[in-house]
C-alpha cells in the first residue's frame, strides 16, 4: 500500500518515492525496501513502526544519508540524497541532519555543554562562538544545570536529552531518531517522547522517528507502519493516551 501523496502545494521537509533497497547475501538478492512512497510536511512528527525487518531502520538510515538506495527518490529541501556521492551525503548530514541514537554516543571525557557543541567546533566554529547557542539549547531540554556534568554523572534520560541537544545544533531541518527510548525504563522514554512532541510544537522541528513502542509512537502526528519492505497502513494518534489503539492497529497492519 503506498504511502501519502506527495502535494506539491504542501511544505514538505522529506518526500521519498519509489525507494528501493537492496541487499547482497552470497548469491541472493534481499529486498528490503520494495518502493517507498512517503512525505512529511515541515513541523511534522512521524514515527515507523513495525516487525524486526520490516525495513524501518533501513528507511531511516537512507533518509539520513547514512546508505545509498538501490533506486528512488529521497529528497530534502529540493536536495536528492539518491544522486549524491558518499562524501557529498556525509556533508549534507553534517550540515541538515539531526541523528538521534539508542545509544546517546556522548564522549565521556567532555562535559554536557562541550557534547552538545561539538558538532561546532568540528566546523571550525570557535569556542566563544557557539556558548550562547549550545547554552540555549541545553536550556530548551531543561539541562542547562547540568552543563558542566560529564557523562558518567548524568541519568540515561539526561544523557538522551543532551544528545538531542547536540542534534540541534546546526538547526537541522529534519531530525532522525532511531530507537530514541530503547535503553530507558519507561518513565524516562515517556519524557523523551514528550520532549520530541513539543520541539515539534513550539519549534516547528521535523521529526521521523522510528520505534516498536506504541507509548512513545503515540506522540506521532502520524504512525506509518511496514512490512517486508512495503508501507502497508497509517494510524493517526489523538495523543498519547492512544498507545492501545497504536499497538492494536499495528498489529492488524503488520499481523
Amino acid at each position: 500500500m503506498p504511502g501519502p501523496a506527495y502535494n506539491p502545494r504542501v511544505s514538505t521537509d522529506l518526500r521519498v518515492e519509489n525507494l528501493e533497497k537492496e541487499f547482497r547475501m552470497g548469491d541472493q538478492c534481499v529486498a528490503a525496501l520494495r518502493g517507498i512512497d512517503l512525505s512529511i510536511e515541515q513541523g511534522e512528527f512521524v514515527a515507523l513502526m513495525g516487525a524486526s525487518g520490516s525495513g524501518k531502520s533501513t528507511l531511516l538510515h537512507l533518509c539520513g544519508g547514512l546508505d545509498a538506495p538501490t533506486a528512488g527518490l529521497i529528497e530534502i529541501e529540493g536536495h536528492d540524497l539518491a544522486k549524491m556521492s558518499d562524501r557529498e551525503r556525509t556533508l549534507f548530514r553534517r550540515k541538515r541532519l539531526g541523528v538521534v541514537f539508542q545509544a546517546f554516543n556522548l564522549l565521556p571525557t567532555l562535559t554536557a555543554r562541550e557534547n552538545v557543541a561539538l558538532p561546532l567546533l568540528v566546523a571550525g566554529v570557535k569556542n566563544g562562538q557557539s556558548a550562547d547557542k549550545t547554552d540555549k539549547l541545553l536550556d530548551s531540554v531543561d539541562l542547562l544545570h547540568r552543563a558542566d556534568h560529564r557523562p558518567d554523572a548524568l541519568s540515561g534520560g539526561e544523557q538522551q536529552r543532551v544528545a538531542i541537544a547536540r542534534s540541534l545544533i546546526n538547526d537541522p531541518v529534519l531530525i532522525l531518531a532511531d530507537e530514541p527510548t530503547g535503553n530507558l525504563d519507561s518513565k524516562h522514554g515517556a519524557a523523551i517522547w514528550r520532549l520530541l512532541k513539543e520541539l515539534c510544537k513550539t519549534q516547528k522541528r521535523t521529526i521521523l522517528a522510528v520505534t516498536h513502542e506504541a507509548a512513545g509512537a503515540a506522540y506521532a502526528d502520524r504512525v506509518l507502519v511496514l512490512k517486508d519492505g512495503l508501507l502497508v497502513g497509517e494510524i493517526k494518534p489523538r495523543g498519547e493516551d492512544d498507545a492501545a489503539l497504536v499497538a492494536a492497529r499495528c498489529q492488524e497492519l503488520a499481523g
